[in-house]
């Protein structure tokens, strides 16, 4: 019989290869035991009208035909017509085949059994899985012969062939084997076997990958082997990977997809499909699973790490029934709610959470007490999921949270709030800081706020975070004393002087040079928004080095030696408005003059003009150049100039002053940037007249304010008007009054053109340009009091009123 096996088998041929096998018989084939229509042996003999005997389901078929074309109904064979359909099963004759059968497969089945080993012939190995096939094929019940046989095990030792011919036979074999045989599938519940099956999820050959999801899905319809397939360290990973790719076969993607249905059986399958992505069955067992069951599947999401995105779908999906857990009175499940809602909540899903009803039992949880209150612990959770929905930026003044309709802006509420924030440890203080954060980062709810902490005495309080040690905790506290800042600006201004050492826990956190953090920006932003002309609080600063450190790091900022990512520039923004606020007390602090002088902040605050991109700090160099200029004039050295003599006085011809070459125009004496911050050298009122253009018109207004020094009372205006001529600013300034953008442009742009034209050339030439005059007339008629003066006064130098003495005072 083995000489008589065919070697010449092509694996890759459709033929039915197990015809090879019944050549092995021991005993012939008996032309009564084939069927004239199939030429196949036959199952299920049966005879027609005429004695012929046929396969039931050919000659079945045949009629069906003969009927549906409308054909005369006649023996296959002979082509005699026939008068009934009726067939006669052959019983004996089916025996007979049957018997045939049993006594060739035995045959059969030992040449197979000594075939299926791993030194076989790729072709031999390849015939005897197609005949393991061919048999289990035959009907459901057959298939327990390959486990009585013992085939199962030899055709799992294929798996480990070096043929990729023979591993795909074995695969697909061994579906064929357990299909609706739960027998069959015990098997594979010892030893490696799945394991062995598993790795064929990561092969790159995607035939013997889409069979072994087929072997897998059939396999894990049995739930002892669903908690092996689970078990297996990546099978779910790469199952989950393959519902979600676009390069699977379809047919292998739902596979893939059915078989981590079954797997949801178990209970830490569904732990495993949620951890790498696959959340439904989890948000399922929520919603529809035994309490038991919700309760574990929630303590489970609570420890699940998502991204944004997925935490929308889920609190879409279990939002409201993890509220709903959250008001039970069991204390375990509050708990994994509260836990579940604390790692789902976030910006993105904030809407959804609070439409579905979270804030009135999360105020509850934090305020109540009694019996029933929530351990320290929780309530810091709870905390927690209020400063994530806050933080959102959801309109929150109309949604209620208490018995009499609060909201959480309702002076009481911020009451509370901040009597916990008193009363507890640091993680619960840091939480509800945050909260204040979010209520206070509003437009339309930092009054409430802000009216409540004042009404509570509570300033002291929370600036005295500033000096916690929990990093933070005291980020939370700065965040919040910069959103009250400009609401309370004084009076954090007094709390931080009369206080001692939080002024100087600012300074520290802006001093620490390990890059720059989300901190630092808070820090500085803080100190910015305090009122500029506190002497008392800018003369502390200076005391504690404040501005010698502010301008150290801006330098270092400039030269590209610190690093901080997307806080550099709120950070520099920050230091560069605190550091203009030395040079708001220059007239009345000498240490601000000097420590201008020594740091040459004159120069910077120039070279800061060029920072295109940064609107606040060119607003802020500007200022503060504006107010440097103001002090040009009591900081320059006049000359000194020879007393005139007795004959001067009789002769007045005599009494000429010496011309004294070098000297500022503008201010008559001796000038420079570092010394008297004059704006004449180093091209200052050019870098100036280019921000005139500038799109942000609050930039313009500060270039503005710092040009019109040079046109100031107490110095030369006709040579500051020069000096603008020079710097080609004539126009702009005019263009800056034409543009109309916002009131107080429009008041400046007005006192400055009138300042110009109080020279003749350049009132002649205006006189000509209609629009200039209108914009005049303009303010002439609608701005205020003090503009329309200014206004009245320009209009007169254009010859568009007449000039009547003593119509206004004396404009200065």
């Amino acid at each position: 019989m083995a000489e008589s096996w065919d070697g010449s088998y092509d694996p890759g041929s459709q033929s039915d290869d197990s015809h090879i096998f019944e050549r092995l018989h021991i005993e012939p084939i008996y032309d009564a035991f084939v069927c004239p229509l199939t030429k196949q042996v036959m199952h299920d003999p049966v005879t027609s009208e005429n004695g012929q005997t046929f396969e039931r389901e050919a000659i079945e078929k045949w009629f069906k035909e003969c009927k549906e074309s409308g054909r005369k109904l006649v023996c296959p064979l002979t082509l005699k017509e026939v008068k009934s359909t009726d067939l006669k099963p052959s019983i004996a004759l089916r025996n007979t085949i049957e018997e045939w059968n049993a006594r060739n497969e035995a045959v059969q089945l030992d040449v197979a059994r000594r075939l299926l080993n791993l030194n076989s012939s790729e072709s031999d190995v390849l015939l005897a899985l197609k005949f393991v096939q061919n048999i289990c094929q035959k009907s459901r019940s057959s298939k327990h012969i390959a486990r009585s046989a013992g085939l199962i095990p030899m055709i799992i030792d294929m798996l480990k062939s070096s043929s990729r011919k023979v591993r795909y036979r074995a695969l697909e074999t061994l579906r064929i084997v357990v299909e609706d045989n739960d027998d069959n599938k015990e098997i594979f519940a010892e030893g490696d076997t799945v394991r062995t099956i598993v790795k064929f999820l990561s092969h790159e050959q995607s035939k013997e990958r889409e069979e072994a999801v087929s072997l897998l899905y059939e396999l894990s319809k049995t739930e002892a082997l669903c908690e092996k397939i689970g078990a297996i360290n990546g099978a779910i990973l790469m199952l989950v990977g393959m519902t979600s790719s676009n390069s699977e076969n379809i047919l292998t993607v739902e596979k893939a997809d059915k078989t981590l249905e079954n797997l949801e059986k178990s209970e830490n399958n569904v732990h495993q499909m949620a951890e790498n992505g696959r959340l439904q069955p989890l948000l399922t067992q929520i919603l529809e699973g035994p309490p038991e069951t919700k309760l574990a599947m929630a303590n489970f999401l609570g420890e699940l790490v998502l991204n944004n995105d997925v935490k929308v779908v889920v609190v879409r999906t279990v939002g409201s029934s993890l509220i709903n857990l959250m008001r039970s009175g069991n204390m375990q499940s509050r708990e994994a709610a509260l836990k579940a809602l604390n790692q789902v909540s976030c910006d993105a899903s904030a809407k959804v959470l609070i439409e579905a009803g979270i804030l009135p039992p999360l105020v509850r949880d934090l305020f109540s007490v009694g019996a029933n209150q929530l351990p320290m612990r929780l309530k810091e959770v709870a905390a927690t999921i209020l400063a994530n929905v806050v933080n959102s930026g959801y309109d929150l003044e109309s949604i209620p949270v208490g018995t009499d309709h609060q909201t959480l802006v309702s002076e009481d509420i911020v009451h509370s709030l901040l009597h916990l924030i008193s009363n507890t440890g640091p993680g619960i203080e840091c939480k509800l800081l945050q909260v204040l954060v979010g209520l206070t980062s509003s437009p339309s709810t930092v009054q409430n706020v802000v009216a409540a902490i004042k009404s509570s005495g509570a300033t002291i309080s929370l600036v005295q975070f500033i000096e916690a040690p929990q990093k933070d905790l005291r980020l939370a506290s700065i965040k919040l004393l910069q959103n009250l800042s400009p609401q309370m600006g004084q009076e954090l201004a007094d709390a931080l002087r009369g206080t001692v050492g939080q002024l100087g826990s600012l300074i520290k956190v802006i001093s620490e040079n390990v890059g720059i953090t989300e901190e630092q920006p808070a820090a500085i932003g803080l100190l910015a928004e305090l009122p500029e002309r506190d002497l008392g609080l800018t003369r502390q600063m200076l005391d504690e080095g404040a501005f010698q450190l502010v301008y150290t790091r801006v330098v270092k900022i400039r030269q590209g030696e610190t690093k901080g990512g997307r806080f550099v520039t709120p950070f520099l923004e920050g230091l560069v408005r605190v550091l203009s606020r030395v040079t708001f007390v220059l007239a009345d602090e000498p240490a601000a003059v000097e420590l201008c002088r020594a740091n040459n902040l004159a120069a910077l605050f120039v070279e800061l003009l060029q920072t295109n991109g940064l609107d606040n700090v060119q607003m802020n160099s500007a200022t503060a150049l504006e107010n440097l200029s103001l002090e040009t004039k009591n900081l320059t050295r006049l000359p000194d100039l020879p007393t005139p003599g007795c004959c001067a006085s009789i002769f007045p011809c005599l009494s000429k002053q010496p011309v004294i070459s070098g000297l500022c125009p503008v201010h008559r004496g001796t000038c420079s940037l570092r010394e008297s911050f004059c704006l004449l050298e180093g091209q200052v009122v050019e870098k100036l007249v280019a921000l005139l253009d500038h799109a942000n018109e609050k930039v313009v207004e500060a270039a503005l304010a710092a040009i019109s020094t040079l046109l100031d009372d107490g110095v030369a205006i006709e040579q500051g008007v020069k000096v603008l001529c020079d710097a080609e600013g004539i126009r702009p300034v005019l263009d800056v009054l034409l543009e109309k953008r916002t009131d107080n442009l429009r008041r400046r742009a007005v006192w400055v053109v009138e300042r110009l034209l109080r020279t003749d050339e350049i009132a002649y030439e205006v006189s000509g340009d209609p629009n200039v005059s209108t914009a005049l007339v303009d303010a002439f008629q609608h701005a205020d009091y003090r503009t329309r003066q200014i206004a009245e006064h320009a209009l007169k130098h254009v010859d568009r009123l007449p000039n009547f003495s003593g119509v206004f005072p004396n404009m200065g």
